[in-house]
């Protein structure tokens, strides 16, 4: 898979609006975005970030390419001067990113950008685009993970995900978010993860009885057989034809890894599959369970007593089918004027659309006694916290909800990843980034995690912020108010 994403992977506005600050003479004025979402998907208590490899991908090899110019020459008319400077574009900005794999809430930045307000409005649409895709799929995973326990989850999309990019780069996402393996060796091949597979109802069609395809699968790869069994009839046909390989293999030195189930009444059916191996002498083959799973489906399939090892789950993870967009944005937040940075603000008669101003950062908050976050404070880059004084938090949508903490530790959420253009930041293993997601997961108490009725993680401003989100909105009222 190439590495180079083209520059013109963005919204015609975006272009629009860099020829119009050009022809402004504002093309390099210094500006601060922040990348974040306001609502949490799916009704889970966090978001999993994700997409932050594919970020620095693209910033490193953003480039506007001969064709890229002819084009926009001859689509738009941008004048020869302007065009010009897009042949000489490079990604100049500062990055903050949260390490993949970081459990996140509403309204925190996901990644602070600083830099010429041409390259932040040009990036605004791959971003948005990488990251929302990325942490949606990966915060999908983590709720199936959840309910699977120490189940091994395999990640069977690609068939069903928008294009290949959604099915390679959803396939990490997953692998981040819990999951064990994948079917797509594409994604085994670039990233590293174990790949997993069977066969098809077309090999055991392909043959004149279950049987001989079975002990011809078994020839093939006699020290991983798993078999599909439910082509003809799981109970009846399927699973004592398994059962037979299963004892032939076990004769040779060798043993039936394991029985797929794809369709039918999986409880019932991985239960009584269960008892005829266990039978047959077969303890240690494993039944393996598809057919359109979700993390509803598995928790459902568990309090039934399935008897089942391990879960492919294909369609409805790799689409994140109950929600299919995260609904992240990108806001401005501050402007270089004089050399000093002010804040700025939009406003809405939707309160949450209403911005946070500031360049900004995020503590999570831990517990030092138990070792678990009390919150997370989002202050001004400026501020500094003290830990051997009390913390004041307080909810900034109902701020008569307060509470003072003590003998904490505040952990720093947003890593520089960019300084001036230069990479700063050491890309990490994506064993590392799984790592990283399950030490979060220990960070938060099991009523945040759950996936059902999760309870609100809290987020709280500095009184910095706050204050000046105020005053903005004052200022900006009054003048409103001023000219009626």
């Amino acid at each position: 898979m190439s590495l180079s994403i083209s520059a013109l992977h963005t919204d015609k506005y975006q272009l629009t609006m860099m020829y119009a600050h050009y022809k402004n003479g504002t093309h390099q004025n210094r500006r601060a975005f922040d990348l974040y979402f306001r609502k949490l998907p799916f009704g889970n208590g966090y978001v999993v970030f994700a997409g932050l490899e594919r970020v620095v991908q693209y910033l490193e090899g953003l480039r506007f390419q001969e064709e890229d110019i002819r084009f926009l020459e001859r689509e738009m008319a941008f004048e020869p001067e302007f065009l010009d400077l897009l042949r000489s574009f490079r990604f100049t900005g500062t990055l903050h990113a949260m390490p993949e794999g970081t459990l996140a809430f509403p309204g925190e930045p996901l990644i602070r950008v600083e830099g010429n307000i041409m390259e932040l409005q040009l990036i605004e649409t791959a971003l948005l685009n990488f990251v929302g895709y990325q942490s949606l799929i990966a915060t999908k995973a983590a709720r199936v993970r959840h309910v699977a326990g120490q189940d091994t989850l395999l990640e069977f999309g690609t068939r069903r995900a928008q294009e290949k990019d959604a099915a390679v780069w959803g396939t990490r996402a997953a692998y981040i978010g819990g999951f064990d393996a994948t079917s797509n060796t594409y994604a085994s091949q670039r990233f590293g993860i174990p790949s997993s597979g069977t066969h098809a109802h077309a090999w055991v069609q392909d043959f004149p009885t279950e049987l001989e395809a079975f002990r011809a699968y078994a020839a093939a790869f006699p020290e991983a057989t798993t078999l599909l069994v439910d082509t003809y009839d799981t109970l009846k046909s399927g699973v004592p034809h398994a059962i037979k390989v299963g004892l032939e293999l076990k004769q040779q030195g060798n043993k039936l890894a394991g029985i797929r189930l794809d369709s039918g009444d999986l409880a019932y059916l991985s239960k009584q599959a269960r008892i005829m191996l266990d039978e047959a002498g077969l303890t240690d083959t494993k039944i393996t369970a598809s057919s359109d799973l979700d993390e509803f489906t598995i928790l459902n399939l568990k309090s039934q007593g399935a008897k089942i090892d391990a879960w492919g789950v294909g369609t409805k993870l790799i689409t994140a089918f109950d929600q299919p967009a995260l609904g992240a944005v990108y806001k401005m937040v501050a402007r270089l004027e004089d050399g000093e940075w002010a804040p700025t603000i939009k406003i809405s008669s939707n309160p949450a659309k209403i911005t946070t101003p500031c360049r900004k950062n995020v503590y999570r908050i831990i517990d030092r006694k138990s070792g678990k976050a009390r919150g997370d404070l989002i202050t001004a880059v400026e501020e500094t916290i003290d830990e051997s004084k009390p913390l004041h938090l307080f909810d900034p949508e109902h701020p008569f909800r307060r509470k003072k903490v003590k003998h904490y530790q505040a952990m720093p959420l947003l890593q520089p990843i960019f300084q001036n253009g230069k990479r700063v930041y050491q890309l990490p293993p994506l064993s590392e980034i799984r790592k990283h997601h399950q030490q979060q997961l220990s960070l938060f108490w099991e009523e945040y995690l759950r996936i059902l009725n999760p309870e609100v993680y809290p987020v709280s401003l500095s009184r910095k912020l706050w204050d000046t989100k105020q005053q903005l909105l004052n200022r900006i009222y009054d003048s409103i108010k001023a000219e009626e």
